[in-house]
């Protein structure tokens, strides 16, 4: 289960990653002419705010990978950075059914529900 479940978490720290790299170095034009289409209704600083989240949350995924610390302090980021990460998806979600994009919504409930599994995985390993 465990291997699952890293591999869930580097799957997300990769999407994230690319995701908020994009949204972070890219302009509005070219973020939507890559088909990054649920930034539309949200100003670009908004975008920046997300994407500086989004990129902090992949780095706190894998910090367990990078820096075991047994302090008990680190590991408790990566279900944080997961619930985190799941809040901008549900929104995401919105903002692509608002769009009347009905499959990238759809899209982005799985990733959502990928994030409640790390998640509910890592804080039952607390």
């Amino acid at each position: 289960m465990n291997t699952v479940v890293w591999i869930c978490q580097i799957f997300l720290a990769v999407l994230f990653l690319i995701s908020g790299t994009a949204k972070i170095s890219m302009s509005r034009d070219r973020l939507l002419a890559t088909g990054q289409t649920g930034i539309a209704p949200f100003p670009m600083p908004v975008i920046r705010v997300t994407a500086a989240a989004e990129l902090l949350a992949a780095v706190c995924l894998v910090i367990p990978l990078i820096m075991p610390a047994p302090s008990g302090v680190l590991p408790v980021l990566t279900p944080l950075a997961a619930v985190g990460l799941a809040a901008v998806m549900g929104g995401a979600a919105a903002s692509h059914l608002h769009l009347r994009e009905p499959r990238t919504a759809a899209v982005n409930l799985l990733i959502l529900a990928v994030c409640v599994f790390v998640a509910a995985a890592r804080f039952t390993g607390l």
